[in-house]
C-alpha cells in the first residue's frame, strides 16, 4: 500500500462515516413533512433522499464546500491527520444525536470541529464565524418560524374557520401528494447543496495538499470526486437511522395536513438553498425545518401546548450538546496530535 493511499484512506473512511450519520440526521427535515402527512411510504425515502442529496451537492454545493474547506481554517493545515480528527469528531457528535433519534445540525458540529484546531493554530477566522455564519444560524430559523406561523394564523386558520377546507377527494388526489413529495425532494436537494460540504470541503483541501496541487480548477475537480464518494452514503444513513427521526419530527411534534406539509418543506428548503448559493454559509436545515413545523404548530395549538412537549425540549438540549461534543473532541484530539508530533 502506497503512503499516499494510506494517508487518504482513513480520512475518506471518516468522511463516509460522517456522511452516514448526516444521512440519518437529514432524513427528518427532508421527508418528515411528507411522512407526517402520509404522502409517501417509508421504504421509498432512503433512495430518493440519497439521489437528491447527490444532485444538490454537484449542482449547488461549491460555495459551501469552499467555506468549510478553505475559509474557516488555513487549507494548508488540512493534512490527513487533522481532517480525520475533524470528520471523526463531527461523526461522533451526530452519532450521539442519531442514537437519541434527534435530528441534529451537521453544519454547526462541523463548523465548531474546524474552529477548534483553528484556535489552537492561531488561524481562527473570527470575522467569518461571528459576522456571517453565527448570524445566519440565528436569523434563518426565526424567519422560518414566523413565515409559517403567519401563514398558519392569518391565512390557513381563517380559511378553515370559514369552512374553506379541502374536500376529501382533493385531499387524497395524486396531484397534491405529488406536490408534497416534490417539496421533500427539493429539501433533500437543498441538503446536498449545503451539508455534503461538511465532509467534502476538508477532504478536498486535504487531497490537494497530499497531491501537491493548488488552484481553483484543481479544487473543483477534487471536490466533485469527493462528492461522488461521499454523497451516496447519505442514503445508507437514511436507511439505518431515518425511521426514528422521521417519527420524532413527522408525527410527534404536531400532526399536520398535506397543505401544511408543502408550506413547511418549501420554506425550510428555500432558506437553506439561499444560504448555500448566495453566501456559501453552512446552515442547519434541521433547525429550519423544525422551526417551520413549530410555526405551524403554534398557529394551531398555541405556544404553551407546543413548547411543553417533551420532543421539542429534547431537540433544544441536543442542539446544544452535539456541537459542543464535536468542538471538545476535535480540540482534545488536535492537542494530543500536536503533543505527539503528528501535527
Amino acid at each position: 500500500m502506497s503512503p499516499l493511499f494510506s494517508h487518504l484512506l482513513i480520512p475518506f473512511i471518516a468522511a463516509m462515516f460522517l456522511a452516514i450519520n448526516m444521512g440519518g440526521s437529514g432524513t427528518g427535515p427532508s421527508f418528515s413533512a411528507a411522512f407526517g402527512a402520509n404522502a409517501i411510504r417509508k421504504s421509498l425515502i432512503p433512495g430518493l433522499f440519497g439521489l437528491m442529496v447527490f444532485l444538490g451537492a454537484i449542482i449547488a454545493g461549491k460555495a459551501t464546500t469552499v467555506t468549510i474547506g478553505k475559509e474557516l481554517l488555513n487549507p494548508d493545515l488540512m493534512d490527513f491527520v487533522l481532517v480525520t480528527i475533524i470528520l471523526f469528531s463531527v461523526g461522533v457528535s451526530l452519532l450521539v444525536a442519531n442514537l437519541f433519534g434527534i435530528p441534529q445540525s451537521t453544519s454547526q458540529s462541523t463548523v465548531l470541529a474546524v474552529t477548534a484546531p483553528a484556535i489552537l493554530f492561531h488561524q481562527f477566522n473570527s470575522h467569518k464565524l461571528f459576522f456571517q455564519i453565527l448570524p445566519t444560524w440565528f436569523i434563518l430559523p426565526v424567519i422560518a418560524f414566523f413565515i409559517c406561523f403567519l401563514l398558519g394564523k392569518y391565512i390557513y386558520k381563517p380559511l378553515r374557520r370559514r369552512g374553506y377546507t379541502m374536500s376529501k377527494q382533493l385531499n387524497e388526489s395524486p396531484i397534491l401528494k405529488g406536490l408534497i413529495i416534490a417539496m421533500s425532494l427539493y429539501v433533500a436537494f437543498s441538503i446536498g447543496s449545503n451539508n455534503v460540504a461538511n465532509a467534502a470541503g476538508p477532504i478536498a483541501s486535504m487531497t490537494l495538499n497530499e497531491l501537491g496541487l493548488n488552484g481553483e480548477n484543481h479544487f473543483i475537480l477534487i471536490m466533485i470526486l469527493s462528492t461522488l464518494i461521499i454523497a451516496p452514503n447519505f442514503a445508507i444513513g437514511s436507511s439505518i437511522f431515518g425511521d426514528k427521526i422521521l417519527k420524532n419530527t413527522g408525527k410527534d411534534i404536531v400532526r399536520f395536513g398535506k397543505l401544511e406539509a408543502v408550506i413547511i418543506s418549501f420554506v425550510s428548503a428555500s432558506l437553506l438553498l439561499s444560504a448555500s448559493l448566495f453566501k456559501g454559509i453552512p446552515t442547519s436545515l434541521v433547525q429550519l425545518n423544525v422551526a417551520a413545523i413549530l410555526g405551524i404548530g403554534v398557529s394551531k395549538l398555541g405556544f404553551k401546548n407546543i413548547f411543553k412537549k417533551t420532543e421539542v425540549n429534547k431537540f433544544f438540549v441536543m442542539w446544544i450538546i452535539a456541537p459542543m461534543i464535536a468542538f471538545g473532541l476535535s480540540l482534545l484530539l488536535t492537542y494530543l496530535a500536536i503533543q505527539m508530533g503528528l501535527l
